[in-house]
């Protein structure tokens, strides 16, 4: 959604138009790594497949904040700002199809947006996200080896808090469509390594900003990675890297030259405070960013219950 252009290697003057597009793009880009299915970012073990029966219930607390704009890889000369506060409601539900271990669940984000320093012209939004929806598939599921393969298609439903006079919102007011692979293998006693790789498609989005243009996105691409140390069978570490590139959008049929590429990376912990309990906490920030915002500092928590 990139309406500033270089000239000469210079950036020109962000406008306020500029800014309402790019935070946008941004808050796309936040949805999916909401939890392990933004989304579709992941959190390390996710992909371990537990018994039929079992079911999860679990709370994510998401804080971000972002210090700066970029665009075509230059940072704009402006002192930009963004932060947000998301929570995450999910449920999943263990169940058994056709021999096929199989996890049904739902991701429902609520949270707030709000515009900082020279990008707080855009404002504030609080409210609901778009309601998730997604399955995983497991066709390899070896337990005794820490060995693990599945497959998870994702449904976004423009469910979310949405007004095309607001530059920020937390619903996209579009379908969104994801497809998801991930792998896990023990590769010693302690360490394990989680591997994903995912694409995404995005429906239209006719409502977009105060003209009511129609927005349309070609689609992204993640590539993901983990490794994670197990200090006890209870406890580990755990350190991940992860590549987005693609989706670049195009507003009533002009294309916006905003693709998509950006690298972050992750640092965390996981617990088992009891069996059926674990808490988590992962501390991550991009590390290259192409188009829109950048992060400076993401804290992830999550608490898991099982049942």
């Amino acid at each position: 959604m990139s309406l500033v252009s270089t000239f000469e290697k210079r950036i020109l003057p962000f406008s306020k138009q500029r800014y309402v597009s790019i935070a946008s793009a941004a808050f796309t880009t936040l949805l999916l790594s909401s939890g392990s299915a933004q989304a579709v970012d992941m959190d390390a073990g996710d992909y371990t497949a537990l018994p039929p029966g079992t079911n999860l219930a679990m709370g994510y607390y998401q804080f971000a904040t972002r210090d700066a704009l970029y665009s075509d890889g230059n940072k704009a000369p402006t002192n930009a700002g963004l932060d947000s506060h998301i929570g995450i409601l999910r449920g999943v539900h263990f169940t058994e199809i056709g021999g096929f271990t199989v996890d049904p669940q739902f991701l429902l984000p609520i949270g707030k947006l709000e515009g900082k320093d020279d990008t707080s012209s855009l404002g504030d939004a609080s409210g609901i996200g778009d309601l998730t929806l997604a399955a995983t598939v497991w066709l390899l599921n070896e337990p005794e080896s820490n060995t693990y393969f599945g497959i998870t298609p994702f449904v976004y439903a423009p469910t979310g808090s949405y007004d095309q006079k607001d530059a920020l919102n937390l619903g996209e007011n579009r379908w969104r469509y994801a497809l998801q692979a991930g792998y896990i293998t023990g590769l010693t006693p302690k360490i394990s390594l989680d591997l994903a790789g995912d694409v995404t498609f995005y429906g239209e989005n006719d409502k977009f900003g105060a003209a009511k243009a129609t927005l349309k996105q070609d689609p992204s691409y993640q590539l993901q990675s983990f490794f994670r140390y197990h200090m006890t069978s209870q406890w580990d570490l755990r350190a991940g890297l992860s590549h987005t590139l693609g989706g670049e959008t195009s507003v009533d049929g002009v294309d916006q030259g905003d693709r998509m590429s950006y690298t972050k990376m992750t640092l965390g912990t996981a617990w088992f405070a009891t069996p059926s309990l674990q808490l988590l906490a992962n501390y991550g920030r991009d590390l290259s960013v192409k188009n829109g915002f950048k992060e400076k500092h993401r804290i992830n928590l999550r608490v898991l219950k099982a049942f």
